[in-house]
């Protein structure tokens, strides 16, 4: 798999851990009053052993989300560095368009060979097709 691969996959991988992580958060998290002035929200009926747990969660989340954004770190380090800058890409690009130009050329005359060998073998199967049409039983 190639680097960019890598680097796309792993930021799916931290969307995905993102996401889960809100969401657990936002279904395990305890309510919590937020001023005076608002009523005392309502007692939670969860199990005791949910509601122990719920403050090593976050830490493991978080924990898990700084791990993949350290193997992104990592692997945009292995990108490897552009030689001569921005001068230099320009000029590659050049080159690989005129490759490319001269490529499509050539594949432009196969296709139209293939094309003009297509039409012979369907007239000469035309004409097969009517010689067999047009033959006479023997008496």
């Amino acid at each position: 798999m190639d680097i960019i691969s890598q680097l796309q996959e792993q930021v799916n991988s931290i969307a995905a851990i993102t996401f889960n992580a809100f969401g657990t958060l936002q279904r395990d998290a305890p309510p919590v009053q937020l001023s005076p002035n608002y009523p005392e929200p309502p007692a939670t009926t969860t199990a005791t052993d949910d509601a122990t747990a719920f403050p090593e969660q976050p830490k493991q989340l978080s924990a898990d989300l700084v791990k993949a954004a350290k193997q992104f770190d990592a692997l945009v380090a292995a990108l490897p560095l552009s030689e001569g800058g921005e001068e230099a890409q320009l000029k590659r690009i050049a080159e690989l368009q005129v490759e490319n130009d001269t490529i499509g050329q050539e594949l432009q005359k196969q296709l139209e060979a293939a094309e003009k060998e297509l039409k012979q073998v369907q007239e000469l199967f035309g004409e097969a097709a009517d010689n067999c049409l047009n033959m006479k039983k023997p008496e």
